[in-house]
């Protein structure tokens, strides 16, 4: 069994995720030749792939695509993914972030391994739907900018102590999800006019596994009932039916919708949370709810490097045959098979009903 933490940007953003060493059975891709340009049929990927070998593999999908990605300070999963991209000569790089700052300072580094990179940064705080509608505006008004091939939406929060969103929602559910769903949507007409087909990655987490949607009480009885690991739980399974439900309705038209697991990872930026007492309460969750993760030995801990963390970042935003599994989870490079995943945050119905009820906390409705 093995433990991984990662932590990573704009929000003190730290994202622990646990997984058995049993759940990588992936789902193999068949070689296929009908794409143009191919990538090689015969790659396999596992745990200790890294993201550079990924988009080695990938160079012709990335080269030229206009990338835009949420959660990009220094020494965090989206800025690894950046610059293992961006040797690869897409057309544009657009980091989003609440701090304009670090996301300069990401651009700055990126330059760094392709001085011809082209950046563009965009202020976004995802847990203001005032900021968030500010940002799509931008995005919506850039004449320059016609299309976004790929959004990645890697931002969010773990685990935080109860508060609330400027809007009043719970923050990890109101952050996490909710302004990943509302920037998406509102950007939307510019994804589905990518030249390939537009492609949707949204970083969720095996912690999916620590709780569903509570349809009835997402902000946990106004704090009085909650626990830190279920408002994650809760926040990551959104973001993996969030997925879902573009894949059922954007497939038609081309977009392609996925949620990954980046796997077992840590960074520097875990100086507010105690990994002794916290994963105390993470433990009991475990326990509370059956899974295995709660009988940890947590002294076989395994951290996946940051290269070998953003693997399954890389393959989700270009990866062609990935159109086969439109609204699947990855993990370590790969396809998990359903049977993997908990029902509830791969059900249809439950993704259907979070994204009405996501339309009614934005006040807006998205038909297509």
């Amino acid at each position: 069994m093995e433990i991984g933490v990662e932590l990573r940007s704009d929000f003190l953003l730290l994202n622990l995720s646990i997984c058995l060493s049993t759940i990588p059975q992936t789902i193999c891709f068949p070689p296929k030749t009908t794409h143009a340009p191919t990538v090689d049929p015969t790659m396999t990927y596992t745990k200790e792939t890294t993201g550079a070998e990924v988009a080695s593999n990938l160079s012709p999908h990335i080269r030229n695509k206009t990338v835009l990605v949420t959660g990009v300070s220094p020494k965090g999963l989206g800025a690894e993914f950046l610059s293992t991209i961006a040797a690869h000569a897409p057309g544009l790089l657009i980091l989003a972030g609440r701090t304009t700052s670090k996301c300069r300072q990401t651009a700055q580094a990126l330059a760094s391994v392709r001085p011809s990179v082209k950046t563009r940064v965009l202020e976004l705080d995802l847990a203001s739907q005032k900021s968030v509608r500010g940002a799509a505006d931008e995005v919506n008004g850039w004449t320059d900018v016609p299309a976004i091939d790929v959004l990645v939406l890697n931002a969010g929060i773990m685990a935080a102590p109860y508060s609330l969103t400027e809007d009043g929602l719970e923050s990890q559910f109101g952050g996490n999800h909710v302004g990943h769903f509302l920037l998406a949507n509102l950007i939307m007409g510019k994804v589905l006019k990518a030249q390939e087909g537009g492609r949707v990655v949204s970083v969720s987490s095996d912690g999916f596994r620590l709780g569903p949607i509570r349809f009835d009480d997402l902000g946990f009885d106004g704090g009085k009932t909650y626990n830190p690991w279920a408002a994650y739980g809760q926040s990551k399974t959104a973001n993996a039916l969030f997925a879902v439900s573009l894949a059922e309705r954007l497939g038609s038209k081309g977009l392609v919708a996925v949620s990954v697991h980046p796997g077992v990872i840590s960074t520097n930026l875990s100086a507010d949370l105690d990994f002794v007492e916290d994963f105390k309460v993470m433990n009991a969750l475990d326990k509370q709810l059956g899974n295995a993760t709660g009988w940890l030995d947590w002294s076989t801990l395994r951290y996946k490097t940051l290269q070998q963390g953003v693997a399954t970042h890389v393959r989700a935003a270009f990866e062609p045959r990935l159109n086969e599994y439109n609204g699947r989870y990855l993990q370590d490079a790969e396809v998990v098979p359903e049977d993997r995943v908990r029902a509830w945050a791969r059900d249809k119905v439950e993704a259907e009903k979070l994204w009405r009820i996501s339309e009614e906390l934005v006040g807006q409705k998205f038909s297509y």
